[in-house]
């Protein structure tokens, strides 16, 4: 089920209930998965209650509980006012952001951690982006920013920078 609390440009609850559908089969996800697509202010709220960090976040997952995840995975909360931000940014449209971040909500229902597993789901939401024919993934973005920025904040850089 997809449920739109705002609205995302060029995206429809069918076109966006097709692609959770292709996402869950190419990860392997077994169970139905419901979508929100709601405002920032509203996943602030939802960070705070569930991560008890007190901002605005792009995509939320929720797991179902171990034994109804036959029938039913879990659900994902999404921005469209970051998505919308952010597609902006990168150049692509917010219907491709949010897909984006559908298929990185699938891969954290799926058992996945970017956090603690070794850059696992970094592949593989890779290998799933390049099927699903979308853009530069979260995780990616993520990692792309950091060497950025972290090489040229570390002393030694920023003096072989300074030479």
């Amino acid at each position: 089920m997809v449920i739109f609390q705002r609205r995302v440009a060029d995206l429809t609850d069918l076109a966006l209930g097709r692609f959770v559908s292709r996402a869950r089969r190419a990860a392997g996800l077994k169970g139905a998965v419901n979508v929100l697509l709601t405002s920032s202010a509203e996943m602030k709220s939802l960070n705070r209650r569930f991560r008890g960090q007190d901002k605005a976040t792009d995509v939320l997952s929720f797991p179902a509980e171990p034994g109804a995840r036959k029938q039913f995975a879990g659900e994902i909360a999404i921005s469209a006012e970051i998505a919308a931000h952010n597609a902006r940014a990168l150049g692509h449209s917010p219907a491709e952001e949010v897909k984006i971040l559908v298929l990185h909500g699938v891969l954290h229902l799926r058992g996945y951690d970017h956090e603690c597993d070794n850059r696992q789901m970094a592949r593989r939401e890779k290998q799933l982006r390049a099927k699903l024919r979308l853009p530069l993934g979260l995780i990616e973005r993520t990692t792309i920013e950091r060497a950025a920025i972290e090489p040229a904040s570390t002393p030694v850089a920023r003096r072989k920078h300074q030479q």
